[in-house]
């Protein structure tokens, strides 16, 4: 793949993929919001309705991002898949609300979703607001290097001194400062970016989180994942729940328990579908 054709491939997967975020507005407004809700009654108003409103934020590939293929762009990705197995457990439809990530919390306080499920990271402080499910997805978090380099790296000492690229303001470029060694680290707006940097010979690595990785190696064969994690990394990928539905967070778990194999599955499907999108 020549550097033109592969600046142009990185940068349609950042803006027709990734860039899609929120585009078509908060959906949540246009369509029946679930009737008031009291602590503790989620599954029960769920069953109820027949419906299950999954919250999510497209444009996060493969997690959940817009089908483009597809006339009427639907929201698909692994976390899409996860919120179809838990309204089946329930006997219940899926209805997929699409918008702003920041909007999701207050959505599930306002009774306009039932649950989201977004490439959520368990915070402490998201803890204070709802209650989460177990863990789906254990991402490592990788470096990439150009392929002429594979082997080349056997820890995070090795990269010490090395001009390392990131995604601004993300977990990525915090441990790229603090866990390689007298790095330079650079960090751009956009993940495409940096991998045109590396490519370039401007860079000698990149820092990514793992699962959004597969995209880009699947995509272009000159990159590389070097074999060295971040170590001690507190990442999590998780479903919220209002607060107080104990037995909704117990079924979401026994979901997650019975799709392990699934989940890594869904992980290759959609990065390989998100890269064929971008290409069209």
């Amino acid at each position: 793949m020549n550097r033109m054709m592969k600046a142009a491939l990185l940068g349609l997967l950042a803006a027709g993929v990734l860039g899609l975020a929120g585009c078509g507005g908060d959906k949540a407004e246009e369509k029946a919001a679930p009737q008031t809700a009291q602590q503790g009654d989620l599954m029960k108003r769920v069953k109820e309705r027949g419906t299950l409103i999954v919250g999510t934020s497209s444009g996060f590939p493969p997690y959940e991002f817009l089908d483009t293929s597809k006339p009427d762009k639907p929201v698909v990705g692994l976390d899409i898949e996860l919120g179809q197995k838990i309204a089946d457990k329930l006997g219940v439809k899926l209805v997929v609300q699409d918008m702003s990530f920041s909007a999701l919390l207050s959505s599930i306080a306002a009774n306009k979703i039932d649950i989201a499920i977004a490439s959520i990271n368990a915070s402490d402080e998201r803890r204070k607001a709802v209650d989460f499910s177990e863990s789906y997805l254990h991402s490592p978090h990788i470096l990439l290097v150009r392929k002429e380099d594979a082997g080349k790296y056997k820890s995070l000492e090795d990269f010490r001194g090395k001009t390392i690229g990131a995604q601004k303001t993300t977990l990525q470029e915090e441990l790229a400062r603090t866990q390689i060694p007298e790095a330079k680290v650079v960090a751009l707006e956009r993940l495409p970016d940096t991998l045109i940097e590396l490519d370039q010979g401007k860079l000698d690595a990149v820092a990514c989180e793992g699962v959004v990785a597969q995209q880009y190696l699947i995509m272009d064969p000159e990159l590389a994942d070097s074999g060295v994690q971040f170590k001690k990394v507190k990442s999590s990928t998780n479903i919220a729940i209002p607060k107080g539905n104990e037995d909704f967070v117990k079924l979401a778990n026994e979901v997650i328990e019975e799709n392990q194999e699934n989940i890594q599955n869904w992980v290759q499907e959609y990065s390989k579908l998100a890269v064929e999108n971008a290409k069209k």
